[in-house]
């Protein structure tokens, strides 16, 4: 029999404390205690109990990707130039260095296992949830949005991790199934069918604004510019979709807050960083990227100074997913494909337009349109660096910068030394490496490739 953990949804095994009761011949009544945070799946029956299974599953994702210090986000902010390691664990500063390895274990462990534990818990659910739901319009919207969800979960794969990502299973039966390696390729290819099925489900503005959002950002990432913009042109610009944190249990708090708040954390925000990385700690301060300088010390001791960011200033901060902004800078890199000056200006516009309007206080307009294409990649990326700052896009996005922009690896992630650690230089990661543990699975040998 499989059990749920009510706090955290892991299946447990009972046959090892049943093979030790019968060694010891002893009665087991006195034993006999129900355990408050342990339910045996028969008990989660019927319409009632699959919507306590789909609860569980939604903040299974909201852990993996903005609910721990080592959740998706953090992880992938310090891979690319967001965030920097102030940590003294190898497996946080050798992601930070660019120079991970699949037996690091720890924090690496963390980050895939919490993704994997969502998707595959979504998935899950998602099947019994079409068992035994009827099919009104309020059902079907909590369908599309799990399906995005879990869209959301297959996207965050293709864009961090490299090539050979399995999607094993647990079946309806109870049996576990190893799934094949896929390529990024094919990762993206079932991330949009999952889109498909919510924008398919969706019956209100809300969902399918949602499920937009992450079909146009899976055909970004697949290079179908057009199709992206295509797919947002019905979401307002003052539309979000939020990922709640609260402080009622630590399963719930704003794991970016814990990763880099205060003194002695094992993160911090970066500017510049390895040369190449975004100039986000300007003066006078950008709304988008807010932070403060301090005399905090890291979590290792020696990391002095540190600043801090002010986007996520408590442990109930919220989280925005998705939002009518990000469809609009979509748009924008659609209008850029075609490569005339006109494009160019009219992207430009575009951009300022969102400086004036898509924050409560305006803010100032740059100055000149690029006049070469390469200049207006530079001027579209940074804003789509300052706009979706620590939200978990901008690893994806240093990828597409060298896989549909050809830019070079050495140009566009960072290199040389690391700051705060200046014994060691950065490798030549561009993505995350599937841990060790999946070698559990008999269809995986590694990583298929680390291609951007």
């Amino acid at each position: 029999m499989r059990f749920f953990n009510s706090a955290r949804r892991m299946i447990r095994p009972v046959g090892a404390m049943a093979t030790a009761l019968a060694v010891t011949g002893c009665s087991s009544d006195i034993l006999s205690v129900p355990t408050p945070d342990v339910i045996a799946e028969a008990a989660i029956g019927g319409s009632l109990g699959v919507t306590t299974l789909r609860n569980g599953a939604m903040q299974d994702f909201i852990v993996a990707f903005s609910g721990t210090q080592d959740g998706f986000v953090s992880t992938t902010g310090m891979l690319g130039d967001e965030l920097q390691s102030t940590d003294t664990f190898a497996d946080r500063y050798n992601v930070d260095a660019r120079n991970s390895n699949e037996l690091l274990g720890g924090a690496i462990n963390t980050t895939y296992n919490q993704l994997q534990l969502a998707r595959a818990s979504l998935g899950s659910t998602i099947e019994k949830w079409i068992a035994v739901k009827p099919t009104t319009s309020a059902v079907k919207d909590s369908l599309s949005e799990m399906y995005a969800i879990r869209g959301f979960s297959e996207l965050a794969f293709g864009e961090g991790y490299c090539s050979g990502v399995p999607f094993s299973k647990v079946s309806a039966s109870g049996d576990f199934e190893y799934g094949d390696p896929l390529t990024s390729a094919q990762v993206y290819t079932r991330a949009s069918a999952t889109m498909d099925s919510a924008l398919a489900n969706a019956t209100g503005t809300n969902y399918r604004s949602l499920a937009a959002i992450g079909k146009a950002r899976v055909l970004l990432d697949q290079g179908q510019f057009a199709q992206a913009a295509a797919a947002v042109s019905g979401v307002a610009t003052s539309y979000k979709y939020t990922l709640n944190h609260s402080i009622a249990t630590g399963r719930q708090t704003n794991g970016l807050w814990s990763a880099m708040y205060n003194a002695g954390t094992r993160f911090t925000i970066g500017t510049r960083e390895g040369t190449n990385g975004v100039d986000y700690l300007v003066t006078p301060v950008d709304p988008r990227v807010p932070w403060v300088a301090t005399a905090n010390l890291g979590f290792d001791g020696t990391s002095t100074n540190l600043p801090r960011q002010l986007k996520y200033t408590s442990q109930s901060a919220p989280f925005v997913l998705a939002d009518g902004i990000e469809a609009r800078l979509i748009e924008a890199e659609a209008r850029l494909q075609a490569g005339t000056q006109a494009d160019r200006d009219a992207v430009f516009a575009q951009l300022n337009t969102l400086r004036a309007t898509g924050l409560a206080t305006a803010i100032a307009p740059m100055a000149a349109s690029p006049t070469t294409q390469a200049g207006a990649v530079d001027m579209l990326f940074r804003e789509r660096a300052f706009w979706l700052y620590l939200t978990g896009h901008r690893l994806g996005d240093m990828r597409r910068l060298i896989r549909q922009y050809q830019r070079t690896a050495a140009t566009v992630f960072p290199v040389g030394s690391l700051r705060y650690r200046s014994s060691l230089n950065y490798g030549t990661d561009v993505n995350l490496v599937v841990p060790f543990n999946e070698r559990n699975n008999p269809k995986f040998n590694g990583c298929l490739d680390r291609n951007p």
